[in-house]
């Protein structure tokens, strides 16, 4: 009896233990408490039946036990107990994710949901936007993150440590930022005042610049020093390489082996073309679809390509040829010279385009979608997507609709298939639908209503050029069978989204 009862209280123990968490439940009457008794804190809002939460769950549990020895607390509140709570914070949607210093001051959590990315975030976030260094803390402060900034500026430069603390204002959720005005320091470091050095912990440790203190030109700098030279595209990064404003170069490989024998061959390449072109391997293993975005074979690695991130351009390098540092480096010089056409997916151009709803194909987009005399609303849509499925009898109404109107000459109700045809626009899921109105083009307007055929009139009418709402539209549009969806276009694209990236 008495070994049964060790065991018993020895399997509490460790339940107890395996149970142990260092993310701080709140409700109503703790949360106000919790939150003034600590200098920052970051609080989830979610609900059980959440599938984004749950998915977050282990992630935030993780970075709330990495963050517990800097005095940097996680908390979450359950909005389905909590409503009122999460109604004052104005909490629309699962999971929302807010930091907290004191009640007056909150801002939304604007990093990845992953446990390194969460930590980073809120080290940076913990950190004033510019922090003190000396010889005694500067070795503690290059490993804050992966990436560090310091300025090594004389004290009476007022105007070089002014631009740096405005780019470090404008940039603290990226990188922490550090300032010294110790000379002995700054040559210990081997810069000569006004200096900024990046430390980071890959590739040669760290970058200099000693130009001229000019915000843009630090910015710069600083994105550019603190990309890996040969980076790892993934689902944490793939985002920034699209929104870093330069192509990116993917390295397709299966294994970490080969991955890196290409990365060192192309390593000079890299290196010549740095702040130009981004270069990253890809996993073709685990992200091998993701080379047919891109215009080559998905069986067949390895691979390389290029694409123009701006304009959602494809170059990509003969499957055929192997792949070598000298027809890489020619392949590159070539891109840069402008010497190679994008290459372009499209279906064939319809032989007949008189439905109510215009087929778009890559070959057609340009004069269909970017006539500069119509106001065009284009469905961009995927063949697998029920929500897509579920809008096309409400779009061919639409339709149907304009082409019976007076504006049946100056509205275009268009749809085109996305994964058959290369389109110029960042699209994240299906469906996406856009207005390009007539005489702005490169101002479109992207669809975020409930998906009935009342409200995207109203849409056409409120944003395009024309104005384009027909006086018999109400009547129809009120006949028409009522919406079964609840939720908004945007909710819905989240379910339908279809980048493995």
């Amino acid at each position: 009896m008495h070994k049964i009862q060790k065991l018993a209280f020895g399997l509490l123990a460790a339940a107890a233990v395996a149970s142990a968490s260092d993310v701080e439940v709140l409700k109503t009457d703790t949360f106000d408490d919790f939150v003034k008794g600590n200098d920052i804190v970051l609080a989830e809002f979610y609900a059980p039946w959440c599938g984004h939460c749950k998915a977050l769950a282990p992630e935030y549990e993780d970075a709330a036990t990495q963050l517990k020895e800097k005095g940097i607390k996680l908390a979450k509140v359950d909005c389905t107990e909590e409503t009122d709570l999460c109604q004052k914070h104005g909490v629309e949607g699962y999971p929302t994710l807010k930091v907290f210093r004191g009640l007056d001051n909150v801002s939304p959590y604007k990093g990845q949901r992953k446990a390194a990315a969460i930590t980073s975030y809120m080290i940076k976030q913990s950190l004033p936007a510019v922090s003190g260094v000396n010889k005694e803390n500067l070795e503690d402060f290059k490993k804050a993150d992966k990436v560090v900034l310091v300025a090594y500026v004389s004290a009476t430069d007022r105007a070089s440590r002014d631009v740096f603390e405005g780019v470090a204002e404008k940039l603290r959720d990226n990188y922490p930022f550090g300032f010294s005005n110790d000379l002995e320091l700054a040559e210990a470091e081997g810069v000569t005042q006004p200096a900024i050095v990046l430390y980071k912990d890959f590739d040669e440790g760290k970058s200099t610049f000693s130009a001229k203190f000019e915000a843009e030109a630090i910015e710069k700098f600083a994105k550019t020093a603190s990309t890996p030279l040969i980076g790892e595209v993934g689902p944490e990064t793939y985002s920034d390489y699209m929104s870093a404003g330069i192509p990116l170069a993917y390295i397709f490989a299966e294994t970490p082996e080969e991955r890196k024998e290409l990365s060192e061959a192309i390593k000079p390449i890299a290196e010549a073309q740095r702040g130009v072109i981004n270069f990253a391997t890809i996993d073709a293993a685990a992200y091998g679809a993701h080379a047919g975005n891109l215009n080559l074979k998905a069986d067949k690695f390895p691979a390389f390509a290029i694409q123009e991130t701006v304009k959602n351009q494809k170059f990509p390098f003969d499957q055929e040829k192997k792949i070598t540092h000298d027809e890489i480096k020619a392949f590159v010089d070539d891109f840069v010279a402008g010497k190679i056409e994008p290459s372009v997916k499209s279906e064939p151009i319809p032989e007949s385009n008189d439905g109510p709803v215009t087929v778009v194909v890559a070959k057609n987009y340009e004069s269909i979608v970017l006539d500069d005399t119509k106001d065009v609303l284009i469905e961009f849509y995927a063949p697998w997507c029920g929500h897509c499925k579920s809008l096309a009898p409400k779009y061919e109404e639409l339709g149907a609709l304009y082409a019976k109107s007076e504006f049946k000459d100056k509205v275009v109700i268009a749809k085109v298939d996305a994964t058959a045809n290369d389109v110029p626009d960042e699209i994240q899921g299906f469906p996406t639908i856009k207005l390009y109105p007539a005489g702005a083009k490169d101002k479109a307007v992207t669809y975020s209503g409930a998906r009935t055929v009342e409200d995207l009139i109203k849409f056409i009418g409120e944003n395009g050029k024309y104005k384009a709402v027909v006086s018999e539209i109400a009547e129809e549009a009120s006949a028409a069978p009522a919406a079964t969806e609840s939720t908004t276009a945007s909710a819905e694209t989240a379910e339908e989204t279809h980048d493995e990236l």
